[in-house]
């Protein structure tokens, strides 16, 4: 039989919250192989031993405390751990990069523009650097990027797309960011297998907009075209409560 592989990617919006939330059920459920978190809002020293079963850790955590930051646990070991660099905005902990035998596996929190729009200018600026990072490893290996992008790409990725014109997210400006990520071969996996509409990853917590699935669809997974091949299927969890976002995820052939 052939082995598959699991990946999930999830922003928890705070990972000691989430661990009193059911985190660990999750996890034993699913068993991914590989789990990618995002906004951890915490240092690996503030968070009690976690993820047992998972032998490879890797964190990357802002400096500021209770803010932003990336994990990844692994039950496969990679060759190689990579993180982001300063124009970035690293000292925010949004990138790791995990290098395996045949992939890269990229796990990112992209920044939020903010209210207002007031960090729209920054934002380009780290989608084309981000964009530039990816393409610099994929000289040596296939890319696998997952994450909270921070960007509804298209109308069909958000449920009221005329009112969040000029949102946060649903910017002209940022689906364009989107739009290069596609324009250099990179693949949104979910939309391989799913062209519906009503496919979101985060929901506000006003509004009952959960309940009545007013989303965004902002957590992806990119995959290099060359590694299509491998890739089986590719999903989203929205009944996974703990956080505003939901899980997504993938499954590899071997």
């Amino acid at each position: 039989m052939t082995k598959k592989i699991k990946i999930i990617s999830w922003n928890v919006n705070g990972i000691r919250a989430i661990l009193k939330k059911g985190f660990h059920d999750f996890i034993e459920e699913e068993n991914p192989d590989i789990i990618c978190v995002q906004e951890t809002k915490a240092h690996p020293d503030q968070v009690d031993e976690i993820m047992h079963n998972y032998e490879h850790h890797y964190w990357n955590s802002a400096e500021k405390k209770g803010y932003s930051g990336t994990a990844i646990f692994s039950k496969i070991k990679p060759v190689a751990v990579l993180y982001g660099d300063e124009p970035m905005n690293d000292n925010e902990g949004r990138v790791i990069a995990l290098e395996f035998e045949n992939y890269y596996l990229i796990n990112v929190y992209t920044p939020n523009s903010k209210r207002g729009l007031e960090r729209l200018d920054g934002r380009q600026d780290w989608d084309k650097e981000f964009l530039k990072f990816i393409k610099n490893l994929e000289k040596k290996k296939p890319a696998i990027v997952c994450g909270d992008l921070n960007v509804a790409h298209k109308e069909i990725d958000i449920a009221r797309p005329k009112p969040n014109q000029r949102s946060a997210g649903f910017t002209i400006e940022e689906r364009k960011g989107m739009d290069n990520y596609v324009k250099e071969d990179l693949i949104d996996t979910f939309r391989e297998f799913n062209k519906e509409a009503n496919h979101y990853t985060w929901w506000s917590y006003f509004g009952n907009a959960r309940t009545n699935n007013v989303g965004w669809r902002i957590d992806y997974f990119l995959i290099s075209k060359t590694i299509r091949s491998i890739l089986e299927n590719a999903f989203i969890l929205p009944k996974v409560t703990g956080s505003d976002h939901c899980p997504v995820g993938i499954i590899l052939k071997k």
